[in-house]
């Protein structure tokens, strides 16, 4: 059983909470620009005190719309400015935020609300709130449903409402909120199952913030700006908010993600946060624009080099003539590059899946390290993290301050410390499971190196075991295929079958670029082309490319390509991207029957 422990750098006291530093920030910085907000196409400046004087007006009206201490209150939009508002006056008023994905459906919706005994609601557009009012019947608990969007705007209303309570009665709610209490309850996307509503207090979310701090000073310090895309309902967008806010970073947010190049080019962020979809996004999106302007090989060239001089840093120093080189394709394609994320942004953060260590290696070689970092819902976002001084391609880094990881004997990753959680909502059941002697069962499984960075090498549930009883951890295969521009989604299947088997989806804004180039019907689908035998050929050879990391008993021996993306909406996959292999398995039964046929 390995062990590693990482120090704390600051106790959390018991009279903290999350709420505080809306008003040391507004007494102490007041002038800073906490927040850039987009208004009629540009970008606004909200300062720390007009920030503070914001939140205390919508927590006034939250406090006389009779919110008590505890309460819970679903916030369920899209990522904008008003969310992150609406989390701090939850907090100033004494309550409990729990998120909801925007993208819910009325049943996941109505679920989170029961269980969590939500007392009031903000959504953020009327179909939103169409959602939640076809459920409304069976929501006993729920009162009040405000708007974000709409002739009566929640914080106007909110700050309407509210006019006539006094500051100090808000002041003294939140003062009395201690770091013991609950803070948020967030609802896990739930691969398989109901989703699980972890319970984070403040004590967790400060320790998480104060960790992220430590292991980004200069990322995260006062000057830096970031701009936030993905959802905040997810714990790792919230964290680094959080993070943000209270180290005197400019945020901004947007939730489109088709406008998503126009707005880094004219917010100019110092570094983003992003899942590795969104880098091989980028990644791909590059490539493919380079050789569909004839510039392929300047661009295979350039990314090969990358490669090369971010591996030379690792074993010693680059020589003078791949210095040369990355010197000459800097001018040439990396500042094109930097330049697409805005022109200013010097590192990136990922979290939520691995990212591999080729896009790793390319994004540190053109001057974006991508720091990798590794954590739960049930850990507040990051447990682990590479940073600017520790920084190990192919781990997800080291443990965060206050945290310490174990491998069990069985290979599972067991975590503990001041980040990770203490009880899952109204679930005993699921908390004993989950939590023993302190550590926390993350389900994942891991490899931890004599300096403490930490490898995941798979999911625990999701080992598949083959008729040969070979023992195949399918995420690393998946990873591979995905990193490939043709390729969206991959699962691998196999479990008591004689071989190793993987489904692939076709990534739809690729699609097209490939039927050009190979003189295909623009009109042709997925499903027209599915046995065609160079789209065939294409996928074979990004399978024998992510063959090449595993053993033969591993390696994918067929596979089928699937006339539709896996999406949300269809069951398929969490709204943080994740699969879900049971309902993959149900809905394309025969899909994978058929490779086992003969």
């Amino acid at each position: 059983m390995r062990e590693y422990s990482a120090p704390a750098i600051a106790a959390v006291a018991d009279d903290e909470n999350m709420s505080d530093v809306v008003w040391v920030n507004a007494e102490r910085f007041g002038d800073t620009v906490s927040f850039r907000r987009q208004i009629d196409g540009s970008w606004r400046d909200v300062t720390a005190a007009e920030f503070a004087a914001q939140v205390l007006a919508v927590a006034k009206g939250l406090v006389a719309a009779g919110l008590e201490k505890g309460d819970r209150v679903g916030l369920m939009s899209k990522t904008r400015y008003e969310w992150t508002l609406f989390d701090f006056a939850i907090w100033a008023a004494g309550g409990v935020t729990v998120p909801i994905y925007e993208t819910s459906s009325a049943e996941q919706a109505q679920w989170i609300l029961t269980d969590s005994g939500a007392k009031a609601l903000i959504v953020e557009t009327a179909e939103h709130a169409a959602t939640v009012e076809s459920v409304r019947g069976s929501l006993d608990e729920l009162g009040n449903v405000w708007r974000i969007e709409g002739a009566e705007p929640a914080v106007d209303a909110l700050s309407a409402l509210g006019a006539a309570t006094a500051d100090d009665d808000v002041h003294a709610r939140r003062r009395s909120v201690g770091s013991a209490d609950t803070a948020t309850i967030v609802y896990t996307s739930g691969t398989t199952g109901r989703p699980k509503g972890v319970v984070l207090t403040h004590h967790n979310l400060l320790a998480e913030v104060r960790g992220n701090m430590h292991a980004f000073p200069q990322l995260m310090g006062a000057g830096n700006s970031l701009l936030l895309f993905l959802p905040l309902a997810h714990i790792l967008a919230r964290a680094i908010a959080l993070t943000a806010v209270t180290s005197r970073a400019t945020l901004g947010h947007t939730a489109d993600i088709k406008d998503l190049i126009a707005d880094l080019s004219t917010f100019r962020p110092s570094f983003v946060v992003a899942v590795p979809r969104v880098f091989e996004k980028v990644y791909n999106s590059a490539k493919l624009k380079a050789h569909s302007e004839g510039k392929g090989s300047i661009f295979d060239k350039a990314e090969a080099t990358a490669v090369d001089y971010s591996k030379a840093r690792d074993t010693g120093a680059p020589g003078l003539g791949l210095k040369l080189k990355h010197a000459v394709f800097d001018k040439l394609v990396y500042t094109k590059l930097r330049a697409a994320l805005g022109g200013r942004c010097i590192a990136a953060v990922s979290g939520g899946a691995p990212l591999g260590g080729r896009l790793a290696h390319f994004f540190r070689g053109i001057g974006v390290p991508v720091f990798e970092g590794y954590g739960l819902t049930e850990t507040s976002a990051a447990a682990h993290v590479n940073t600017e001084q520790n920084f190990k391609v192919g781990t997800v880094g080291r443990p965060v301050a206050g945290t310490s990881v174990r491998i069990a004997e069985d290979g599972e990753v067991l975590l503990s410390g001041d980040v990770v959680f203490g009880r899952y909502w109204n679930n005993d059941q699921a908390t004993s499971e989950s939590l023993e002697d302190g550590w926390f069962h993350t389900g994942d499984l891991g490899e931890l190196d004599d300096e403490g960075f930490l490898k995941i090498t798979g999911r625990k549930k999701e080992i598949i075991v083959t008729a040969g009883g070979k023992n195949v951890a399918p995420s690393g295969l998946e990873d591979t295929l995905k990193s490939n521009p043709l390729i969206s989604q991959a699962m691998v299947v196999g479990d008591q079958r004689p071989f190793i088997g993987a489904l692939v989806t076709i990534d739809e804004e690729f699609f097209p670029t490939w039927k050009e180039q190979h003189g295909k019907p623009a009109e042709a689908t997925v499903a027209d082309l599915a046995d065609d035998p160079g789209l065939r050929a294409d996928i074979q050879a990004a399978i024998d490319e992510a063959n090449t990391f595993v053993s033969q008993a591993e390696a994918i021996k067929k596979f089928a390509i699937l006339p539709n993306d896996f999406t949300e909406a269809g069951g398929e996959i969490t709204p943080s991207l994740k699969l879900k292999r049971n309902v993959v398995s149900k809905n394309y039964a025969d899909a994978i029957e058929r490779l086992y046929a003969q």
